[in-house]
C-alpha cells in the first residue's frame, strides 16, 4: 500500500473565513505584508451544492473570496460568508476543536513585534524561548483584529533538532531544502 497521498507537492494555500472582507483585506496587506492577487464571488446555490461541497448549510452565501500571496509560503484565500442561519460562532481556541493559528517566520522577532505595536495589533505576553529540539527558536502569538490567532516565529541560526535531523521541517529562510 502506498503511504500519502500520490503525487502531493505540499501546501498550496490555506483558507479562512472573516467577519469583514475590506478589514481583513487591509490587514494582511498593510499590516503582515501579503500581495493581493484576485477575488471572486459572490457565490449560491439551488439545491445542496453548498452542503455537498462545502458542509455549509445549503442556503448558505459566499459575499466574497480573496486570494493573498506572502513571501515563499502557502498562499491565504480567506472568505466572508453570509451564513443561512446567521450564526458565524466564534473564534476557536488553540485548546478547541479545529483550534489553529497561522505562524509567519521573520528575520528579526524584536522589530516583527514593534511592527505589529505601532500598528495597534494586540499581542500576547513575551517572547518565548524554546527548548529541546526547538532550541534556537523565538516565538510569540498576537491577534488579528477578528481575534484570530497568529504568531510570530523566529531561528536565524536554525534549531537545535537540525543538526542531526535526516530530513528537516520546511522553512521559508530556505524554500528549496
Amino acid at each position: 500500500m502506498t503511504m500519502g497521498i500520490p503525487g502531493i507537492r505540499g501546501t498550496d494555500h490555506v483558507g479562512f473565513t472573516v467577519p469583514d472582507i475590506e478589514a481583513a483585506t487591509k490587514f494582511f496587506v498593510e499590516v503582515i505584508g501579503c500581495d493581493y492577487i484576485y477575488k471572486l464571488g459572490p457565490f449560491a446555490s439551488d439545491g445542496d451544492w453548498m452542503a455537498r461541497q462545502l458542509n455549509v448549510d445549503p442556503r448558505t452565501i459566499i459575499r466574497e473570496n480573496r486570494h493573498f500571496r506572502l513571501g515563499q509560503g502557502a498562499n491565504f484565500e480567506i472568505f466572508q460568508y453570509e451564513p443561512a442561519d446567521g450564526d458565524q460562532g466564534e473564534q476557536p481556541k488553540n485548546s478547541d476543536l479545529g483550534g489553529h493559528h497561522l505562524a509567519f517566520y521573520v528575520d528579526d522577532l524584536d522589530i516583527a513585534i514593534e511592527h505589529l505595536k505601532k500598528n495597534n495589533v494586540r499581542v500576547l505576553g513575551e517572547p518565548v524561548e524554546s527548548k529541546a529540539f526547538a532550541k534556537g527558536q523565538r516565538w510569540i502569538y498576537f491577534l488579528s483584529p477578528w481575534g484570530m490567532q497568529m504568531e510570530l516565529v523566529s531561528y536565524p541560526n536554525g534549531k537545535e533538532y537540525e543538526a542531526t535531523a535526516p530530513v528537516k521541517l520546511w522553512s521559508p529562510k530556505n524554500p528549496a531544502e
